[in-house]
């Protein structure tokens, strides 16, 4: 379980990386919408994605998972992306097929995370499901403390932090900032996260290496 420190603090030097690279494709231009859309949420790392859709289901009163045009563009603006109106609704318009009004923001937001191989899906499939000891697709820290050791942490081995607060620590990783509060991670958060993640690394081998050694799969 040890070795899961290690991976986690290198993801540090791969969020970097994504960050770098969204910001080149950014000062390079030339990109559709969606593309631009995505280089501007990964300039904010990989929960970026994640933080857009939280911004949109802020506004999922009725908990239909759909946005109309105004409140798609409320969402777009209020989570800061430097976007102008008429991509955001060629963005709209491109996404709403059937002239209806209005879009399903999960469909969007599968549409806006990074493209990703079938190889790197299941490994990362098979990572939540080792998670996720209760199986009840959501990982918590009673899933972690079976799997993630966080008494080989630097930070807990000088005291500076408990072991709970380094297991908080960790979840929040997945849904951004300090996270929503609600102490868990479900799939979406979990692969929308290395989805963010895989856009930085070019070799499905070394995605997967890096996965496997996170987790201590097989």
């Amino acid at each position: 379980m040890h070795k899961m420190v290690d991976e986690f603090f290198d993801l540090e030097k791969i969020e970097a990386n994504l960050r770098n690279k969204a910001s080149e494709q950014l000062a390079a231009g030339g990109m559709d919408p969606l593309t631009k859309m995505r280089a501007l949420c990964l300039t904010r790392g990989a929960t970026g994605i994640h933080g857009l859709g939280r911004a949109f289901r802020n506004m999922d009163d009725d908990g239909s998972k759909a946005l109309n045009e105004e409140e798609f563009t409320k969402g777009v603006k209020e989570f800061g992306l430097d976007i102008s109106k008429e991509e955001i609704k060629q963005l709209f318009r491109s996404f709403d097929e059937d002239g209806s009004g209005s879009i399903n923001m999960t469909e969007f937001l599968l549409k806006l995370r990074p493209p990703m191989s079938q190889q790197r899906i299941a490994v990362i499939n098979q990572a939540f499901a080792k998670m996720d000891k209760t199986g009840d697709g959501v990982i918590t820290l009673a899933d972690l403390k079976n799997v993630y050791s966080a008494r080989e942490h630097p930070k807990f081995k000088s005291g500076e932090k408990s072991e709970d607060e380094i297991l908080t620590e960790f979840l929040h990783t997945f849904e951004g900032g300090r996270g929503n509060g609600d102490g868990q991670v479900t799939k979406e958060e979990f692969t929308n996260y290395y989805a963010s993640i895989s856009a930085s690394i070019d070799s499905d081998e070394y995605f997967e290496v890096m996965m496997k050694k996170a987790y201590v799969l097989q």
